[in-house]
């Protein structure tokens, strides 16, 4: 019996990262007379286009157990739109990214989590629209916590799930990529 092994040492990305107070990532350090750049290193996750996006994973997010339950219901109902992108996203189909269906963090059940770039999508339906100002509180918690939520129309999933995939891979480049131009707000 014979086993293979693919195994490719981890890739590392070099950031840059500004620091507080709105001065840009070419901050320099004086130490003993030299100059040095402000960088972190950070394990590559894929590349989208030619652009390295690398790992930006967010621990100890918190848990309720009293969701469970719900989270069931939920992944029975079966909604169409989250059923679609499902669909075109599961078992790494989307750049080798692995995605959470039906996650619950804190007091919430997110749609979609990306466990190793700390990013929730949202789909959001007709229902959205009266909850706006729960959203937002929700978002607000989320982002409290270091996670990006990325939010989709259940209009655009039925009738424009290219321009929602490129969209999420912009999205993905402008955050987590690693040249200059993904840097650009």
């Amino acid at each position: 019996m014979r086993f293979c092994y693919f195994w490719k040492p981890p890739v590392f990305c070099r950031l840059s990262f500004p620091s507080i107070g709105g001065v840009d990532s070419t901050e320099r350090r004086r130490r003993g007379g030299k100059q040095e750049k402000t960088q972190t290193m950070k394990e590559m996750l894929t590349d989208i286009n030619g652009v390295p996006i690398c790992r930006n994973f967010v621990e100890n997010l918190p848990f309720n157990p009293h969701l469970i339950v719900l989270l069931k219901e939920k992944r029975k109902a079966g909604i169409l739109g989250e059923v679609i992108f499902w669909k075109k996203i599961r078992a790494g189909t989307f750049h080798h990214i692995d995605f959470d269906r039906q996650r619950i963090i804190g007091n919430y059940i997110v749609d979609f989590y990306v466990k190793a770039l700390g990013l929730i999508i949202e789909i959001d339906g007709s229902s959205h629209d009266e909850q706006q100002v729960y959203d937002g509180i929700r978002q607000e918690y989320l982002e409290s916590l270091g996670l990006l939520v990325f939010r989709i129309s259940d209009f655009d999933i039925r009738n424009n799930m290219y321009v929602v995939m490129k969209d999420l891979e912009y999205f993905i480049i402008q955050y987590f990529g690693t040249t200059p131009s993904s840097k650009i707000p």
